[in-house]
C-alpha cells in the first residue's frame, strides 16, 4: 500500500514537471492548486499508512496485557485446585467457590531412621533404614494467595462485554501408559480487536513471529501437550509486571 502511494507521489511530481514545461501560462495556476491538494492528500496517506500499524500494535498490546492478567489468575486458580484435588476443573463457578473456601495443607518433611528386619522371623537381621516422613502441620486458606487478585471476575474477558474465557480440561499421554491432566483457557483475538483495521486484524490472526502471540487465540495451558504456560512471548510478562507495579 505504501509503495503504491510513493509511486503515486513520484507520478504527481512528474506530471507537475510536464505541466510547468508545456502547459500554457493561463492554466498553470488552476493545475497548481489541484497538484497542491493532491500532494497534500498523498502525504497524508503516506503518514497514515506508516502510523496505522504502529497505533494498531500499541492498541492491541494494551488489550492483550489485560487479557493475559486474567489468564494468569485462571492458571493460578487451576494450579491451586490441582494441588488440592490432583486434577483440574472446567467448572468456573466451582473454581471461584474453591478459592473462597478451600485450604492448602502445610506440610513438613523430615528424615528419620527406623530399623527394618531384613532377615526372617526366626533369624532376624535388623538394619537401619532412612525413611522420609511428611507431616501435616497446619492448613492455610487458598484465598490468602488471591487477596490482591480479582479472581471473582477472572473469567470475564476484559473489554468484551458479556464474553467469558473458554475453559476446558482433558488428559494427555505424557509417556506410554501415563495420562496427565491438562487444562486450557483461551479467548479469540478477533473479539478483542473489534473496530480496528480489518486488514491488520487479518494479519494478526495469522501471526507466526516469535515476538507475537501466534494464532487466533490468546491462551494459557494446552489440551495437546503438558504445559501451564501461555502462548504469549516474554515481553508481555514484563509489561504485565510493570502494570501490576503501577496498580500498587
Amino acid at each position: 500500500m505504501i509503495i503504491l502511494i510513493i509511486l503515486a507521489v513520484v507520478a504527481t511530481f512528474g506530471l507537475a514537471y510536464l505541466i510547468v514545461k508545456y502547459l500554457p501560462l493561463k492554466y498553470k495556476w488552476m493545475v497548481s492548486i489541484v497538484l497542491v491538494v493532491l500532494g497534500t492528500f498523498l502525504v497524508f496517506k503516506i503518514y497514515d499508512g506508516i502510523m496505522k500499524p504502529i497505533n494498531f500494535n500499541k492498541d492491541k498490546r494494551v488489550k492483550y496485557v489485560q487479557v493475559i492478567q486474567h489468564l494468569k489468575i485462571i492458571r493460578d486458580a487451576e494450579l491451586a485446585f490441582y494441588k488440592v484435588n490432583g486434577n483440574y476443573t472446567a467448572n468456573k463457578e466451582g473454581l471461584i467457590q474453591f478459592i473462597d473456601s478451600a485450604k492448602f495443607a502445610i506440610t513438613e518433611v523430615r528424615d528419620t531412621v527406623i530399623q527394618v528386619n531384613k532377615g526372617s522371623k526366626w533369624q532376624p537381621l535388623m538394619v537401619d533404614v532412612e525413611k522420609r516422613i511428611v507431616d501435616t502441620i497446619g492448613y492455610e486458606p487458598i484465598l490468602k494467595s488471591f487477596e490482591d487478585k480479582d479472581y471473582k471476575n477472572m473469567f470475564n474477558v476484559p473489554g468484551v462485554e458479556g464474553k467469558q474465557f473458554e475453559l476446558e480440561i482433558g488428559l494427555v499421554e505424557k509417556i506410554a501408559g501415563l495420562e496427565v491432566p491438562v487444562f486450557e483457557a483461551r479467548t479469540e483475538k478477533k473479539d478483542l480487536l473489534v473496530g480496528m483495521d480489518i486488514s491488520l486484524v487479518k494479519q494478526e490472526m495469522e501471526a507466526i513471529e516469535s515476538d507475537q502471540i501466534k494464532g487466533e487465540y490468546v491462551s494459557v495451558g494446552s489440551l495437546n501437550e503438558v504445559t501451564t504456560g501461555g502462548n504469549w512471548p516474554p515481553s508481555y510478562d514484563k509489561a504485565n509486571r510493570e502494570e501490576e507495579e503501577n496498580d500498587q
